[in-house]
């Protein structure tokens, strides 16, 4: 990734309004885990006019789960959890000044919507590598809902954790950028037909 746009935590909007579906990106600084047990409960508590337990402005939220660390790690296996389990409660969190998701998949239109609104962006991270992705975290504590087990909210320190932008302020959203198969077989049909 020697072409990635390194950004540090906080994200700001000015930082990622730049920002394109497809570009790479190495974060490091602050970011929290939380899933849909932790965002239910911050949803919960703001409905009840209750402050939230982590600061969400400027702050990105990571979509994991990890595993307990094995000795001498900092923590275990924290590959991403698919984000459309989060999209209920993300536009909420979004207009309060969440500026960051990471996460695996695609997201409703009510969460682009808010994202376009607002100017947030939506990194995708490597499902399937959530070893290789621990090696890129300094720290981590919990901070929030520890009942919840691993689906806890953490504090987690990075270090030029590999992202991909996949969908950015304006809203272009790389996976629809992606020609499906069929596509590709028109257009492969018409190119073969016309020589």
């Amino acid at each position: 990734m020697s072409d990635a746009i390194k950004i540090t935590t906080p994200i700001t909007k000015d930082k990622i309004k730049n920002l394109k579906a497809g570009d790479s990106v190495l974060l490091s600084g602050t970011i929290y885990t939380a899933r849909d047990a932790a965002h239910k409960r911050m949803i919960e508590a703001l409905e009840r006019g209750e402050k939230l337990p982590i600061e969400i402005k400027d702050q990105t939220i990571y979509y994991a789960g990890p595993a307990p660390a094995k000795p001498g790690r900092v923590i275990g296996s924290c590959g991403p959890t698919t984000s459309g389990r989060m999209d209920a409660y993300a536009p909420t969190l979004i207009r309060l000044g969440l500026t960051g998701m990471i996460g695996k998949g695609e997201r409703s239109d009510e969460v682009v919507k808010a994202m376009t609104e607002c100017g947030a962006v939506y990194f995708g991270a490597i499902g399937g590598a959530g070893a290789l992705i621990s090696k890129c975290v300094t720290s981590a504590e919990v901070v929030a809902y520890e009942d919840l087990g691993a689906e806890a909210i953490r504090r987690l320190t990075v270090e030029n954790f590999p992202l991909t932008v996949i969908i950015d302020t304006k809203g272009n959203n790389l996976y629809r950028q992606i020609p499906t198969t069929d596509e590709l077989l028109a257009v492969s049909k018409k190119n073969h037909e016309t020589q």
